[in-house]
């Protein structure tokens, strides 16, 4: 019998892999496939708005083919393009799926969370469209949430053709997540934990472990496969860490990067809720927001679009192209001009600012105590490197993730003790303040799992933590007409009947209504009290308790000893359930 029991359970298993493999697969090709057309659609849509339209060739990162900057020729022009692109994405995107507006990861988190992983067949193509159009015409924002929220939207369809439960839809969703960042950013291990952690503040989504890195795998190799295998970022000329007293520096820049990121979160927060009570429709909204980035535009460009050429200029430490100076205004400015784009309800991700942020912000940081070359590198670019990932990981939650995103995005794996240090120190400066507010604390909080967690409470609760000990009893002697009022004194809806210390049935509120209905008010209750009884012990967990409620149809239980079932010792009621969960 064991051995069958066990064949039955290795054959579970087996089903179980081989659906999550063949089915994680295909989440990583459609999510590949989708950041290829994404990102083309981005390239293309910034050479034709930004190109021809303003004159201005953006820099690139030296793995997105480092092309040269190119100022603007008709710097007039920008203020008009990123609010004509603002006006046009606002258009799509509160005509056909408002849910594609902001910043599309919390759109995916919030997926995840409240609705089952449902995500409507229309936001994959309306968020790439919108975002095309919002980053490429000079607005502020990165690809990381259009891509997850577009990849997530295919795992969804993915899993409404495989008829997947709603657990499995999340868990494929998250997936999709981690195989759309992993693959267009080309950090899969990087994407795979960040699906896992970005959906909660203190918490991870350990069954998408595997899931996320197949998928994440896949997702990669297929965009590689296109774009080519060389990562995002050069890492420049990066001085291993090799001196621990460098450690005070790289603790500085953690506390440094925890308090931008705070300013970050909170004027994107801002913003967004000025944008949101303003008495104009939404699909303006972008247009203005888009206005106003471009006006900045004019005489700061490096604040337009994802931003990721200055900050390759900021690893390679290239003084010339992005004096310090200007590293600091974009500190200032690209929080301003990313709330202003995104929190208007235009279309873009908030990864790619916050890396930007943080760069310069270690730049910055790393001009101001080059003088003490005891505690500090001898070049930016190990500070410009970590600094993009303590900022991002301290305010969005994920210091594991962007630590080895970062890694993986500049081929650079010599600072993951200086990265460990900086980004754990603004993880817990950042304290409350966030960029993804849809995140749920820890798993417990998250309506995906209250049930979980519902059922292992009343599984670790006996029925003694939750009974009432002190309760009215009746003998079977009495009439309906005392069970009635004795009922109605303490809102029960049943009172147990004892004769002689002994339980011998109990009365239902139900059945005295009906007595005093018939005009039977004086029927004795031993001709109307039910004896068949179903009762509860003591040390009976509550969820074996509660059971007996549902299959019953019953509301209240006699609680009796477990040696002797006459002895009545309490009353359990769900009301009792209830309060003792909220209690706990």
């Amino acid at each position: 019998m064991r051995s069958e029991v066990e064949n039955l359970c290795n054959i579970a298993r087996a089903g179980y892999a081989r659906r999550w493999v063949t089915l994680s697969i295909l989440i990583g090709i459609a999510a590949g496939l989708g950041s290829i057309i994404f990102y083309w659609s981005l390239t293309n849509a910034t050479q034709l708005l930004l190109g021809l339209g303003a004159g201005y060739v953006p820099p690139t990162s030296t793995g997105e083919g480092a092309t040269i900057f190119t100022g603007a020729t008709r710097p007039w022009v920008l203020p008009i393009l990123t609010a004509a692109g603002g006006l046009l994405s606002g258009l799509i995107v509160f005509r056909f799926a408002p849910e594609a507006e902001g910043h599309g990861t919390d759109a995916a988190i919030n997926a995840f969370h409240n609705k089952g992983g449902f995500i409507r067949r229309r936001v994959p193509v309306v968020k790439a469209i919108a975002s095309a159009i919002t980053i490429g015409s000079g607005g502020s924002a990165g690809r990381e949430g259009p891509t997850a929220q577009i990849a997530a939207g295919i795992a969804s369809m993915l899993a409404d053709l495989f008829h997947l439960s709603a657990s499995d839809r999340r868990i494929a969703v998250a997936a999709g997540i981690g195989a759309g960042i992993g693959s267009i950013f080309k950090a899969p291990l990087g994407g795979a934990i960040l699906s896992m952690e970005v959906l909660y503040r203190r918490d991870f989504e350990y069954e998408a472990l595997l899931p996320s890195f197949i998928a994440s795998a896949v997702g990669y190799c297929i965009f590689a496969l296109w774009s080519g295998w060389a990562p995002v970022f050069g890492s420049g000329t990066v001085q291993p860490f090799s001196r621990a007293s460098e450690l005070v520096s790289y603790a500085i820049l953690g506390i440094v990067c925890g308090l931008v990121g705070i300013a970050y979160g909170r004027t994107f927060y801002w913003l967004r809720d000025l944008f949101k009570s303003a008495k104009i429709p939404n699909w303006i909204k972008p247009a203005i927001g888009g206005l106003m980035v471009g006006l900045i535009g004019v005489f700061l460009p490096q604040v337009l679009g994802t931003g990721y050429g200055w900050l390759q200029f900021a690893i390679n430490g290239d003084s010339i192209a992005l004096p310090v100076t200007v590293m600091l205004a974009v500190v200032v400015l690209k929080i301003l001009t990313t709330g202003l784009t995104i929190g208007s309800g235009g279309s873009g991700g908030v990864f790619a600012p916050g890396l930007v942020i943080g760069g310069m912000t270690g730049g910055v940081l790393w001009n101001v105590l080059h003088s003490y070359p005891a505690i500090i590198p001898s070049s930016p670019s190990a500070f410009v490197i970590v600094g993009m990932m303590a900022l991002f990981g301290g305010i969005a939650k994920v210091p594991l993730a962007v630590i080895l995103m970062v890694s993986e995005m500049t081929m650079d794996y010599t600072l993951l003790i200086p990265s460990m240090l900086s980004c754990s120190i603004a993880y817990f400066v950042t304290g409350d303040n966030y960029i993804y507010e849809k995140q749920v604390g820890v798993r417990a909080e998250s309506p995906a799992h209250r049930h979980e967690y519902s059922v292992m409470l009343l599984k670790a609760l006996e029925v003694r933590e939750a009974m009432i000990e002190h309760l009215p009893t009746i003998s079977s002697q009495s009439t309906m007409n005392e069970a009635a009022n004795l009922l109605g004194k303490y809102e029960a809806h049943i009172v147990p009947v004892v004769d002689s210390g002994k339980l011998v049935g109990v009365v239902a509120d139900l059945d005295a209504v009906r007595c005093i209905c018939q005009d039977r008010p004086e029927a004795l209750v031993k001709d109307i009290m039910s004896s068949r009884l179903v009762v509860t012990f003591p040390d009976e967990s509550l969820f074996d308790a509660m059971n007996k409620m549902i299959v019953n149809h019953i509301s209240q239980l006699p609680v009796v000893e477990r040696n002797n079932p006459d002895q009545l010792i309490g009353l359990l009621a769900l009301d009792d359930v209830s309060r003792i969960q909220c209690k706990e």
